[in-house]
C-alpha cells in the first residue's frame, strides 16, 4: 500500500467553474431565471369553460362545507345548552 498525502491533486481555482464570485453569482441568477422561464412554458392553462367549471365546483364545495360546519356547530350548541341548562 502506498501512502497518500492530502493536498496532492489540487486544481487551480482560475480554471473551470472558478473565477470572480460576482460573475458566478450573476451566472447562477441567470441560470435560475432561465430555468423558471422553461418551467413556465410547460404550464398548461385551462380554457374558459374549464375555468368556469372549476370555479363552480369550488363554490359548491365551499357552500357544502360551510353548511356542514354550521350544522355541527348548531348541534353542539344545543347539546351543551341541554347538558348544562341554559
Amino acid at each position: 500500500m502506498s501512502a497518500q498525502t492530502r493536498g496532492s491533486g489540487r486544481t487551480s481555482r482560475k480554471g473551470g467553474k472558478g473565477g470572480n464570485p460576482i460573475s458566478r453569482f450573476f451566472r447562477s441568477v441567470s441560470l435560475f431565471v432561465s430555468q423558471i422561464l422553461d418551467e413556465l412554458r410547460k404550464v398548461v392553462r385551462p380554457t374558459r369553460s374549464e375555468l368556469i367549471n372549476y370555479t363552480i365546483v369550488v363554490i359548491v364545495f365551499v357552500v357544502f362545507v360551510m353548511a356542514l360546519v354550521s350544522s355541527v356547530d348548531f348541534a353542539f350548541t344545543k347539546l351543551v345548552l341541554w347538558v348544562f341548562g341554559g
